[in-house]
């Protein structure tokens, strides 16, 4: 047999309860400090209201604050290992600003998108984030523009909304660079599918690492992988059958390290000691179980989260922000394979 809910108390049994009035009461619970109330008469009331268990309409407070408490998030596979950790950063954030996160996921379907932003306006957010687990420019609904709205991991084609990304070519170049160090100077290259800003950014910082080690790019040794493992064994394989193959390989993700590993081993290397191997992502159900464990570098997820919230912050108080984008740096991850 299903039970009832517990009846809500209202404002009305509190003050009855205090012995003042409803408007005293919402007075106290909105911290109003030009009301004339004693502090007897309000510690009277803050009695009442934990003795009954009164808990305040939220939607009613916001409504007549013209604020909330919370912010919403809007990201593509809540559950995708990415996603968790934009989550983490943005909702540990949001929490030390005394604000709560509203998390829905976003879709593919611009109708069930537009529907996100629709649902959480309507809870009177009071900014929006909007998270994706791939780098890249993206097109939001009408209605973000309602409300302060911050893109993590993707930027606005028009450049209108404030955005904070990973440092793509400074990731590059820490991969890069990390093989030039360990002596290496003939590194191949399998980069991700053509003209995302991924690609671009970390192809950019490849070559900036190379030059600044006076050794020309030879654009032979970049071939792409597809982000995916089957296009890193093929890239790899492609790299290794040359005569005079790279001793060390930098992957656009880790997924197609994880299939240039394969590739490897099949011909009797040795990683480290016959070639090096680097990733990028950190995605650490790949990276912490390859053997050797995978040196990378790491797309910072849950620094950017929390670094949206900052900016989302400054935006919903009024603030102007100093630059209309951050970039994150992309941290070095030693492991083994270098």
């Amino acid at each position: 047999m299903a039970t009832s809910r517990t009846r809500r108390v209202t404002m009305s049994e509190v003050a009855e309860r205090a012995g003042v009035s409803r408007t005293t009461v919402s007075f106290v619970l909105n911290g109003r400090a030009d009301a004339a109330i004693p502090e007897e008469t309000r510690a009277r009331i803050r009695a009442a209201i934990e003795e009954l268990g009164y808990r305040p309409n939220a939607g009613a407070r916001a409504l007549a604050a013209k604020r909330s408490e919370w912010y919403g998030l809007i990201t593509e596979i809540v559950t995708a290992p990415f996603a968790v950790d934009v989550i983490k950063g943005a909702q540990d954030r949001a929490w030390a600003d005394g604000k709560f996160l509203l998390i829905t996921a976003g879709d593919t379907d611009p109708a069930m998108e537009a529907a996100a932003f629709d649902k959480l306006l309507e809870q009177r957010a009071e900014g929006l984030l909007y998270a994706t687990t791939w780098h890249r420019a993206v097109k939001l609904p009408p209605a973000a523009r309602e409300v302060p709205v911050v893109l993590v991991n993707c930027f606005d084609a028009d450049g209108a909304l404030p955005s904070v990304v990973p440092d793509e070519v400074a990731g590059g170049y820490t991969a890069t660079r990390r093989l030039l160090d360990a002596g290496h100077r003939r590194i191949g290259f399998i980069n991700l599918d053509t003209g995302i800003p991924a690609a671009v950014g970390r192809r950019r910082g490849y070559e900036e690492a190379l030059r600044e080690a006076g050794l020309d790019v030879d654009d032979s040794l970049v071939v792409p992988g597809h982000a995916t493992a089957d296009g890193g064994y093929a890239a790899a394989c492609s790299l290794l059958d040359r005569t005079d193959r790279p001793t060390a390989l930098f992957c656009g993700n880790d997924r197609t390290a994880m299939g240039a590993y394969d590739a490897i081993k099949e011909r009797g290397l040795r990683i480290p000691d016959d070639i090096a191997v680097i990733g990028f992502d950190n995605q650490e159900l790949i990276a912490a179980y390859l053997r050797p464990g995978l040196t990378t570098v790491a797309l910072p997820f849950e620094l950017m989260g929390a670094r949206g919230v900052d900016m989302l912050g400054a935006l919903t108080a009024g603030q102007p922000l100093t630059t209309t984008q951050v970039t994150v740096d992309c941290p070095l991850i030693e492991r083994s394979s270098v």
